[in-house]
This record gives structure tokens, C-alpha cells and sequence, in this order.
């Protein structure tokens, strides 16, 4: 793949750009992999396209990315269809040096774990702006049954964070899986494994957007210098 020109400034989109084509490298004919949701994956998606026939099909992790999978003639199968697949392609709000992430800015972070939990090897796809040294600068999503909403709220404000219900248009945002978004403010995340155990034993929750127990394997990293590839040795051996 081409680096940047070297003094050309890119924008974040050409970086989401870069590394969506970037993740067809890891991909081999006819296998059956995972797509994420988000506009970094949606470039990844129309950089896919370009190839038709290049997978199988694909399982999406949401209904945003079935629709626009379908819409390029890409095949897209019920995760209840398939027993394993190659690879898992997703982006991240934040990402660390460990390979562990926060993800859900997109409402999706159920079915993200569900179709990460899947797959055999995760390639998370983001821009420079998404690396951090300690996670919790991005409000963590956390997917919550509504009933549980005002105690989880109060949770969270034990442990120092500002839990917010995610709205849209004047009211409360409603996943694909028809429950809630919390976003927790303020929260600096040092150990994510031991932050995902204890929240997901919450009543209430359903998904923590913390993304420890299944964190990537490899991370494609947009830099003006070009595709930054870096690699997780032991991805899982905290799952």
C-alpha cells in the first residue's frame, strides 16, 4: 500500500480512508469474516466493494452496516449461521497500547462484542486520534435496560464518572436491540480486564464498551506517514 505524500497534510476522513483500504490485506478468498459499524468501517466496506467476490460473506454487527453491505452486493449472514469466522473488522473511540479499546459511539457495542467474540482474529481499523495511553478521555458507552437507567447512573457516580442517557431527537436513543445508552464521563480506565468483569456484573447492563476480554490482535493506525501497523502479542489470553 502507498504511503501519503510526504508535507501533504491529510484529513481525518482520508485517514478512515487509509486504513479501511489498509484492512483488505487481511483478508483471503472465500472466507466468512466480521464487519464492524462506524465510518472508519463504512470505508472499509466501500473499499471492499471495489472487489467483488473477494469473501464469502460477511456477519454485520449492525443494522446500519447490514444495509450498506447488502447494498454493495456483499452477502451478509445471521451470526446463528456461522460457527467461526477468519477475522473481525471493527474501528474504536479510543484504542491503547495493550490492544484494549472503548467502543459503542455508535450505539452498536452489543453486537460488536457478539461478532468479535467470533472471530478468530480482530483487526481494528482507526486514525491517530483514537490512540491513547489510558482509556476514558472518550465517554464510555454502556448499553443498559431502561429500568436499570437512574440506579447504573448512580453506579457509576461511586466510582467518579458522569453517566448520561444518549439521546436523539429530545429523547432517548433506542439500540437495534431496543434498550438504552448511557455515556459515562470522567472516568480514567487503568484496568480495563478487571473494569469490564465488574460493571458487566451489574445489574442492568447489558454491553460495557469496554473492549478488554475481546481486544484487537492487531491495530491499523492512520498516520500522516501513512498505515502505522501494530501488533498485540497475547490479544487473548485474558478472555
Amino acid at each position: 500500500m502507498t504511503s501519503p505524500n510526504p508535507g501533504t497534510a491529510m484529513t481525518q476522513d482520508e485517514l478512515k480512508a487509509l486504513v479501511g483500504r489498509a484492512a483488505l490485506d487481511y483478508l483471503e478468498p472465500g472466507q466468512i469474516i466480521g464487519v464492524g459499524t462506524g465510518s472508519t468501517v463504512n470505508c472499509f466496506i466501500d473499499a471492499l466493494a471495489q472487489y467483488p467476490g473477494r469473501i464469502a460473506a460477511a456477519v454485520s454487527s449492525s443494522e446500519a452496516s447490514t444495509q450498506r453491505l447488502r447494498a454493495h452486493g456483499i452477502p451478509v449472514l445471521d451470526a446463528n449461521e456461522v460457527e467461526e469466522l477468519a477475522v473481525y473488522i471493527d474501528g474504536a473511540d479510543e484504542i491503547d497500547p495493550r490492544g484494549y479499546m472503548i467502543k459503542g459511539g455508535g450505539a452498536a457495542l452489543t453486537r460488536e462484542k457478539i461478532v468479535a467474540a467470533m472471530a478468530r482474529r480482530f483487526v481494528c481499523i482507526a486514525d491517530q486520534s483514537k490512540w491513547v495511553q489510558t482509556l476514558g478521555r472518550y465517554p464510555l458507552p454502556v448499553e443498559v435496560i431502561p429500568m436499570a437507567a437512574r440506579r447504573l447512573i448512580r453506579q457509576f457516580a461511586a466510582l467518579g464518572g458522569e453517566a448520561r442517557v444518549r439521546q436523539r431527537d429530545g429523547a432517548p436513543l433506542i439500540t437495534d436491540n431496543g434498550q438504552h445508552i448511557l455515556d459515562v464521563y470522567g472516568l480514567q480506565i487503568t484496568d480495563p480486564p478487571a473494569f469490564e468483569s465488574l460493571v458487566n456484573d451489574w445489574p442492568g447492563v447489558v454491553t460495557v464498551g469496554v473492549f478488554a476480554h475481546q481486544r484487537a490482535h492487531v491495530c491499523l493506525l492512520g498516520t500522516p506517514e501513512g498505515v502505522r501497523t501494530i501488533h498485540f502479542a497475547t490479544a487473548r489470553d485474558d478472555a
